[in-house]
């Protein structure tokens, strides 16, 4: 995590600290749930049947934290937002294929929907974003954290990048902060989201050492931590009230934009765009945890389509001869290697490896990896 304390910095990669608790996340998801009503994590897309008039009048309807506007903190960032409209303009853009989905995800937590808007602040709400400190996804976290909370990372997938599954793990490490180390309080969980628990333990021990409250106002944090929280309320005043600081937010409807399919098997995402009869690059878009053009080789494989296109596909998935399936094998060119005698070793064409791997001519490199298209899954492939 690198350490921003400007104001003229806009995003920040956070979700740093490692989880100072041993016990399965299961346990302490479970803990952090309490006594709401048990349900499927993709079963919260049909929470609510009443529609609101879009996401932006969800996400406030969801508002419950005290933004604080008259703490001088938070006037410096409500400043800065006053003065840079079309910074959050944009990322409200950006923000438009999950914003809803976060916030209805948030509602089935029973958690306010300030924190639907922190992905503004971590990443410009881009899935695919990275930081050269190494936290990654829409909520950024670090290899660590993402261990601990789950997200699995192999050669085909980074959970971090996941935003179904990295935004349940972002709200369950955010409950557990808050619950495990301070009844609840969640100024405090939300710093130890950035800055991890063991750094605002340590000042909130300062702080009484100091005879001063140990809330998160009256903590000494790192610079970045120090912002956090006041940079959140004062953006999540600037979405109750955009009018007043020359805002002037996108359209979102209220309506589910994806689906979540089961495959029945690995599948290349060009073919299961044809299934879908969408861009390619849409899939994409919609599935930035495949690290390749491709779902997790697994038979429980499941992708996101847009929600108009799921009929379509699953209709076309079920006709879907065997022989045309294919999936992508990853391989490491090995000495004497050839793309025509991989091609040949996969069933697979010198073409198609050269379209899936970006490739112009006939160089390859030993020890360079390779998405080689098949019919299935090669038992000795790297």
């Amino acid at each position: 995590m690198n350490s921003r304390s400007k104001c003229c910095h806009v995003f920040v990669g956070i979700a740093g600290g490692l989880l100072l608790s041993a016990l399965p996340v299961t346990a302490t998801a479970a803990d952090a749930v309490g006594s709401a009503p048990q349900r499927t994590f993709w079963s919260s897309l049909a929470l609510q049947e009443r529609h609101a008039p879009d996401a932006w009048t969800r996400l406030r309807q969801g508002l419950r934290l005290s933004h604080e506007t008259d703490n001088p903190r938070v006037a410096k960032w409500l400043e800065w937002y006053r003065e840079h409209p079309r910074h959050v303009e944009r990322v409200a853009a950006q923000a438009k294929p999950w914003l809803r989905w976060v916030t209805l995800q948030l509602e089935s937590h029973h958690l306010p929907s300030e924190i639907a808007l922190l992905p503004f602040i971590e990443s410009g709400y881009d899935p695919t974003a990275t930081n050269p400190g190494g936290a990654a996804g829409l909520w950024q976290f670090m290899p660590g954290t993402g261990d601990a909370m789950g997200l699995s990372r192999t050669a085909w997938y980074d959970g971090r990048h996941d935003v179904v599954a990295a935004t349940k793990a972002a709200m369950d490490y955010i409950r557990q902060q808050a619950d495990r180390w301070y009844d609840g309080d969640l100024l405090l969980g939300l710093a130890a989201y950035n800055a991890g628990a063991g750094t605002v333990n340590a000042a909130r021990n300062a702080a009484a050492n100091r005879g001063d409250p140990i809330d998160y106002w009256h903590l000494r944090l790192p610079a970045e931590t120090m912002a956090y929280i006041p940079r959140l309320l004062a953006l999540s005043e600037v979405i109750a009230k955009p009018e007043q600081y020359g805002v002037v937010l996108p359209s979102i409807p209220d309506k589910t934009q994806f689906a979540q399919v089961a495959t029945d098997g690995p599948l290349t995402l060009s073919l299961a765009a044809n299934l879908a009869g969408v861009d390619p690059q849409t899939l994409r878009k919609l599935n930035p945890g495949f690290k390749r053009a491709s779902t997790r080789p697994r038979d429980d494989a499941t992708i996101l389509v847009p929600v108009a296109a799921k009929q379509r596909f699953l209709a076309n998935l079920a006709t879907l001869p065997a022989t045309e399936r294919t999936v992508l094998n990853r391989y490491v060119v090995r000495k004497g290697d050839t793309l025509s005698a991989i091609a040949a070793r996969f069933g697979a064409s010198v073409g198609e490896i050269r379209r899936e791997n970006g490739i112009h001519g006939s160089k390859i490199r030993i020890g360079q990896t390779l998405a080689v298209p098949a019919t299935a899954l090669a038992q000795n492939a790297q």
